[in-house]
């Protein structure tokens, strides 16, 4: 089992920054292809970004192309999500996700998903 933990979400203004982190738990963090996804009110939830399990390969979304960015520390079994130049459209809650496979396997499926961190951006 996986526990996920997010954390850094919180109230920027449009054009600020925020950085999300997600602490795992679990000795086998570094094996596992990791990702972010979002939940607008009303909305369904969605693919932000992705990142493979040595850090090397990063996928993202169209919408957050150039302004996030995600990595990760193994040593410290987490990964973060630095979101810039935020939007009102960004708004939403953040989940983190992992899977014990491959990114594409975690962006359709993930295994294990965080409870959520809330992200308002005003205009």
């Amino acid at each position: 089992q996986v526990q996920l933990v997010e954390s850094g979400g919180g109230l920027v203004q449009a054009g600020g920054s925020l950085r999300l982190s997600c602490a795992a738990s679990g000795r086998t963090f570094s094996s596992y292809a990791m990702g972010w996804f979002r939940q607008a009110p009303g909305k369904e939830r969605k693919f932000v970004a992705a990142i493979s399990w040595s850090g090397s390969t990063t996928y993202y979304a169209d919408s957050v192309k150039g302004r996030f960015t995600s990595s990760r520390d193994n040593a410290k079994n987490t990964v973060y999500l630095q979101m810039n130049s935020l939007k009102p459209e960004d708004t939403a809650v953040y989940y983190c996700a992992a899977s014990v496979l491959t990114i594409p396997t975690m962006i359709a499926a993930p295994d294990y998903w965080g409870q959520g961190t809330q992200v308002t951006v005003s205009s």
